[in-house]
């Protein structure tokens, strides 16, 4: 990420929408985990229909302009793909920290009584351990990121796919799956936000490195297996940062990685000499 780059106004505008996503994500899951009037237990229906509904809305709002990320997990899982440079990644992750607490802290202070924001805490249940949880995390977060680098394929080959919808199935099925192991968080910025305002930290890193881990793992499956442009070549550029890009096309295309690399080179320095 260049200077330039960093003045201006749509990576601001993409910062902005990181952080309102987040915000509203977090809030939504939060407010249908709370009970109703008459106090009875919120089942795992609510959340992953809510979580679903978001999602779709979130990625029409905001798909345009940051790519509606808005889950660290699915941040880290673009930069460990090439998708993403490091310092837009840690700041899109900052952001959606950021964002997290925010909601939180809105709906704990708007909560008539307290004692109910313990439910936004997410925590392994009493009748499992925290490797259940884990490997409950990796699995959600696994299938909801490969959804995500699928849609994002067939966005690229001009696809009229329906993709927002299909995301947001991946977070409601996510969350039927493992609301009863683990609370199916899949999503870091959704348990450190409830975590800062109330001030519970038990297994929290089950919440960090559980959905960060399947999310890497579902881009590196995606990627490097299952994608079009997958081959062996583009997984040593990645291993080597070298340009990925160049690989794909010339997977894709079925040209040599030399002609495709002189076009390249080409390109890059007309647009230089139109700079210029």
């Amino acid at each position: 990420m260049t200077w330039r780059e960093l003045r201006s106004r749509q990576f601001w505008q993409a910062m902005l929408a990181e952080l309102l996503g987040t915000l509203v994500l977090v809030s939504t899951v939060l407010g249908s985990s709370l009970p109703g009037p008459g106090g009875g237990p919120v089942g795992p229906l609510y959340p992953a229909v809510a979580v679903g509904a978001v999602i779709v809305a979130l990625g029409h709002c905001f798909g345009e302009i940051s790519g509606a990320q808005v889950n660290p997990a699915v941040t880290l899982s673009l930069l460990v793909a090439r998708r993403q440079d490091v310092p837009k990644a840690l700041l899109f992750v900052g952001v959606q920290c950021l964002g997290a607490s925010l909601a939180t802290g809105v709906l704990y202070l708007a909560l008539p009584l307290k004692t109910t924001a313990d439910l936004f805490v997410t925590r392994v249940p009493e009748d499992l351990n925290a490797a259940q949880a884990l490997a409950t995390e990796i699995l959600c977060t696994f299938q909801m990121v490969f959804t995500i680098f699928s849609v994002e394929e067939q966005r690229r080959k001009d696809s009229t796919e329906p993709g927002n919808i299909a995301i947001g199935l991946a977070h409601t099925a996510g969350v039927l799956l493992g609301a009863r192991f683990s609370g199916a968080c899949m999503n870091p910025a959704r348990s450190l936000g409830p975590a800062i305002i109330m001030g519970f930290w038990e297994n929290h890193w089950v919440y960090w490195i559980g959905p960060v881990l399947g999310g890497v793992l579902a881009a590196v499956c995606h990627e490097f297996l299952f994608a079009r442009s997958a081959s062996r070549q583009k997984l040593v550029a990645c291993l080597t940062c070298k340009d990925i890009g160049i690989v794909e096309t010339a997977s894709i295309t079925g040209s040599s990685l030399s002609t495709v690399t002189q076009n390249a080179t080409r390109g890059k320095q007309t647009n230089r000499t139109d700079n210029n």
